[in-house]
């Protein structure tokens, strides 16, 4: 026999006053994920070494014409809050101070993926799909691969596909953005 808990759910305005009362703390490595605040996983040496390889490499192809935004939230509705590993942003000279970025002002999403591949796969990329993010990449260290998760369609991306090593992977939405899938991987 199985006993059903009632779960309190918060949006995004309980989950900042949270942060601005210090029950959490900005070193939490937390997330709100549909009204859940969900731990995140430690981040380890082949993911942090990833990160910092596509921070170079993105900064560097777009220069000024993104706002690459490195583990930072994104605001996707009422209830959730995700930190992907990269948002490439419109460009806003205030740099999203007054407010954080919402799917309108996302190019891109890019989730760094080790330890978190189930996750980021059965859970993150149904709710971008549903927020609408147009384009979603799942760089996946342990297949050596980078998943491209395009339109998004009835809460689901309908095009999925995996470039692998020795070949080049494109945005469909950042004009100029193209990488070479060995270099992303290190």
């Amino acid at each position: 026999m199985s006993v059903e808990i009632a779960k309190r759910l918060f949006n995004v305005q309980e989950y900042e006053r949270m942060v601005e009362t210090g029950i959490l703390s900005e070193d939490d490595r937390v997330e709100l994920i549909e009204g859940e605040i969900v731990e995140m996983s430690p981040i380890g040496s082949s993911h942090a070494a990833c990160v910092n390889c596509l921070t170079i490499l993105l900064v560097q192809k777009l220069g000024q014409h993104a706002i690459v935004s490195v583990q930072n939230p994104v605001r996707l509705g009422k209830r959730s809050q995700p930190q992907p590993d990269f948002a490439l942003l419109k460009w806003r000279d205030d740099f999203y101070r007054q407010s954080l970025p919402t799917p309108d002002d996302v190019f891109l999403l890019i989730e760094v993926s080790d330890s978190t591949l189930k996750f980021d796969r059965q859970v993150k990329a149904p709710l971008y799909a549903r927020a609408g993010i147009e384009e979603l990449w799942v760089v996946n260290l342990e297949d050596e691969e980078v998943e491209v998760y395009t339109q998004p369609s009835g809460g689901a991306y309908q095009l999925v596909r995996r470039v692998g090593r020795g070949e080049m992977i494109s945005s469909e939405n950042v004009p100029g953005l193209s990488l070479e899938v060995n270099a992303v991987l290190g």
